[in-house]
């Protein structure tokens, strides 16, 4: 087994989500934040994997320098290697201009067999950035596995999970999967993680470090734009009906069939 690329995101860990007025994103400095919870599944079956067939764990990241917490995290789990591609360029990236990016640094990587991501963001809920991913790779993908039934030396046959029961797909290597939380229990770290993950410094690639094209990267690379935020006007119109119950109810059920 190659190497195993789980791509993971920080979320904001807070209702109390700001916006900058002028790019209209999500302001994530000062605010807590933590790994999105799918990729801890996608985290744990690239740890399951590496324990069974062999390979090296490597979990990438797109953000500012505060995600090295989330990467730091995500060693004391047991991942061997972490990088983090952060620069000025890729700020305000939507899911194109990320998957593209994250694309590039998986490049930089290189020799890889499997690739896996969350199936979603839980700040986006796009479920966008892992298949973006794999059409800029031009590689196979199979999304919302909820099983990894058999690994060879060139291919992998995994479970699907689908709105009406599981399709069983064989694809061959390299692959992308975005996994389901159906697929495993994440692990918590151990000690001995914790104390690698205390003195660790993740890798940093900027956009100099990478074969990027700057017309596809950050908010001018981002075909889709936020226009406007705003919080919905809420109309709440009430009644009060009296009466001897009998005739409340009926008035209720005339009111209700309309």
């Amino acid at each position: 087994m190659k190497n195993i690329i789980v791509c993971i995101k920080q979320v904001p860990d807070t209702t109390e989500v700001r916006i900058d007025s002028n790019t209209n994103t999500l302001i994530r400095e000062g605010i807590p934040c933590i790994i999105n919870p799918f990729d801890l599944y996608a985290i744990e079956e690239g740890l399951r994997i590496k324990e069974k067939y062999g390979g090296k764990v490597i979990v990438i990241s797109m953000g500012p320098p505060q995600v090295v917490e989330s990467l730091k995290e995500a060693i004391s789990l047991g991942v061997d290697e972490a990088i983090l591609l952060s620069d000025r360029k890729f700020a305000g990236s939507d899911t194109l201009a990320t998957s593209y990016t994250l694309s590039r640094g998986i490049l930089k990587i290189g020799d890889y067999d499997i690739i896996i991501c969350g199936k979603q963001a839980i700040d986006g809920d796009t479920a966008q950035v892992g298949p973006g991913i794999a059409e800029f790779l031009n590689i196979p993908q199979i999304t919302y596995v909820r099983k990894i039934r058999e690994i060879t030396d060139n291919s992998i046959v995994a479970e699907r999970l689908t709105e009406t029961g599981i399709d069983v797909i064989k694809s061959k290597l390299p692959v992308l999967l975005t996994v389901v939380k159906e697929i495993n229990e994440p692990r918590l770290p151990s000690l001995k993680n914790k104390m690698k993950a205390k003195k660790y410094q993740p890798i940093i690639w900027g956009f100099n470090d990478l074969d990027i094209k700057e017309p596809y990267i950050g908010l001018d690379g981002s075909p889709t734009r936020v226009i406007k935020i705003f919080s919905p006007q809420i109309s709440v119109q009430s009644e009060m009906i009296n009466g001897e119950p009998d005739e409340v109810a009926k008035i209720l059920l005339d009111k209700l069939k309309i």
